[in-house]
């Protein structure tokens, strides 16, 4: 019972953290986990250089948020104790109106959301932008893997239960890509491809932000018409699902169950490090540097250890050296 436990409290250890929250909306101490490519300039009249305008749906991301039932009004001062309510994680708040306020020195931009027809009230722009996220699957992936924070409990949670999976079987030798890969190239390419993913997405939020707010508020699967440096990006999105379904398929061919599992936790592991290694040293433009050594150093490791160049004479599957078939055991001398 034991083992069957303890995997099951390590997920519940994980979506407990990916569904943690920051403190209540106006809180000194709140630490938005929004990333900052969310925030898109207003300037002029209502919906200019905004990727989302009258009518857009968000989610509210944070624990809670006041809003203000009192309409802001030109060169009128809205009193401390204005009458207020509160909306709560979860809700779901669509934009009914935005007006322009030039005199406000915090934020011009104030916007009225509603909860439903009862419910309705006005924030500025960015302090609703720091707690809400698009109604949509694929802005909300993006938002969570925006937040390192998150990224680097759950890398940490990997690398853990790799460690305790590795106690568990030290007596056994271990693969692990790159250092002891299965004979098979694509846990080696998923690596540069997520890699080159997380460097061009780092890229579009440095050199052309309004690109990727449009993508986040709009987001699309679809490659195809899209601009030449967000259509790579979502091309190599693509070929990281096709090669994730052939390392899965490679993983069960070659290895048992348990050393399955071992290697796929340990994959994931470094998928998150890769993360968050090449997100941080793109932002100084070293990040394509690293890149180019990374992708070096992998071809030149498989190709000199990893790479198959004998098949079991029992089996059939690819070995790396004469020996012991990790797959059915026979001896290939």
């Amino acid at each position: 019972m034991k083992q069957s436990r303890f995997p099951l409290f390590i997920l519940f250890l994980l979506l407990a953290l990916t569904s943690c929250t920051t403190s209540p909306a106006g809180s000194e101490t709140n630490e938005s986990p929004i990333p900052s490519e969310k925030i898109a300039t207003t300037q002029g009249t209502t919906g200019s250089n905004r990727a989302w305008d009258i009518g857009y749906n968000f989610v509210l991301a944070a624990d809670s948020l006041v809003l203000q039932e009192e309409r802001p009004m030109h060169l009128l001062i809205v009193p401390a104790q204005a009458d207020s309510f509160i909306v709560y994680k979860n809700d779901p708040l669509v934009v009914a109106q935005i007006e322009i306020i030039p005199e406000d020195p915090m934020d011009s931009v104030w916007v009225k959301v509603a909860r439903d027809q009862m419910t309705q009230g006005w924030i500025h722009e960015s302090e609703l932008l720091e707690a809400v996220v698009p109604d949509d699957p694929i802005s909300q992936g993006i938002y969570i893997f925006s937040n390192s924070h998150v990224v680097a409990a759950v890398a940490l949670l990997i690398v853990a239960l790799s460690a305790w999976l590795i106690r568990r079987m030290r007596k056994r030798r271990f693969h692990l890509v790159h250092v002891d890969d299965i004979a098979s190239p694509y846990p080696m390419l998923l690596c540069l491809a997520f890699a080159a993913d997380t460097v061009l997405y780092t890229t579009i939020q440095l050199f052309v932000p309004q690109l990727w707010s449009k993508f986040y508020f709009h987001p699309t699967l679809n490659p195809f018409g899209q601009p030449a440096i967000l259509a790579f990006f979502l091309s190599i999105a693509w070929f990281i699902v096709i090669l994730a379904i052939a390392v899965i398929d490679d993983i069960r061919r070659s290895l048992s169950a348990a050393e399955a599992i071992l290697y796929g936790l340990s994959l994931l592991a470094i998928l998150a490090t890769i993360y968050l290694f090449f997100s941080i040293t793109t932002q100084y433009f070293l990040g394509y540097f690293f890149w180019m050594l990374y992708a070096t150093l992998s071809f030149w490791q498989y190709f000199r250890r990893h790479r198959p160049r004998f098949r079991c004479g029992q089996c059939g599957a690819p070995l790396h050296d004469r020996g012991q078939c990790s797959k059915c055991n026979s001896v290939n001398r």
